[in-house]
């Protein structure tokens, strides 16, 4: 990525300015020389991700505004800071990936969740998922333990993977699942969800917020209820 190389050609420099005006001592040649590299590539690294963060909140502004279109386009344009620095191609990948996840544009959506940033558990829950409807489920456990090995204190990540699990009848693996998030994560609604598959009921997502409603895991109707139910309250809290 051009950012190590670039310090490391300040590295050199330094070094090379060292021996011919400081000192002929390697030991301390070396010292510096590391630490200019340090201090340029964290410099460097700075700049690009502060260029790549301004990016991601134009692209969630206009998803906000319901401009999924121009978010993507946005996004892709972003992809020329992956020659800088990197994971930021996979980042970029998986947010576009979400993007269309969240349009239910599932084809276009597993191109780029596939070249995905592993610690975006989101992404890699989507595409675990998606995975899940195509029948794949050795390749859903692979991502979803991915996931999981990436974001072990994440609570929701091992509800999604055992919501999965118990959906293509693995309830005693969805338990194990989420046993595992217990320990790892300590969060009431994993234990709350354990106690409930252990008596044969189903799992409540509900604790987990709006987060949810976006791996698209409900049935459409149930999704327009809780909506129609936010928009209710918010009408109440105008009248009052």
């Amino acid at each position: 990525m051009l950012n190590i190389l670039i310090a490391l050609a300040c590295s050199a420099l330094s070094s090379a300015l060292m021996m011919r005006f400081v000192t002929t001592n390697i030991w301390i040649t070396m010292a510096v020389s590391s630490v200019i590299f340090a201090l340029s590539f964290l410099l460097l690294t700075r700049i690009t991700m502060k260029k790549v963060g301004a990016l991601m909140e134009v692209a969630q502004r206009d998803m906000l505004a319901n401009r999924s279109e121009k978010a993507i386009k946005e996004l892709q344009d972003g992809l020329k800071y992956g020659a800088w620095q990197i994971y930021v191609k996979q980042q970029i990948f998986s947010q576009i990936g979400t993007i269309y996840y969240l349009k239910r544009d599932f084809k276009e959506s597993v191109t780029y969740l596939e070249k995905g940033f592993v610690r975006n558990w989101v992404s890699t829950s989507m595409l675990a998922i998606t995975y899940m409807k195509k029948n794949k489920t050795s390749k859903m456990v692979e991502t979803f333990e991915k996931a999981v090995s990436a974001n072990r204190k994440e609570p929701m990540v091992y509800a999604v993977y055992a919501f999965c699990m118990d959906r293509i009848g693995e309830r005693a693996k969805a338990i194990a699942v989420l046993k595992k998030g217990v320990k790892k994560a300590s969060d009431e609604h994993l234990q709350e969800n354990v106690a409930l598959l252990e008596s044969g009921k189903k799992m409540k997502m509900k604790g987990f917020g709006d987060m949810w409603y976006q791996f698209h895991l409900e049935k459409q109707g149930a999704i327009i209820k809780k909506q129609t139910k936010a928009m209710t309250g918010r009408r109440k809290q105008v009248l009052r």
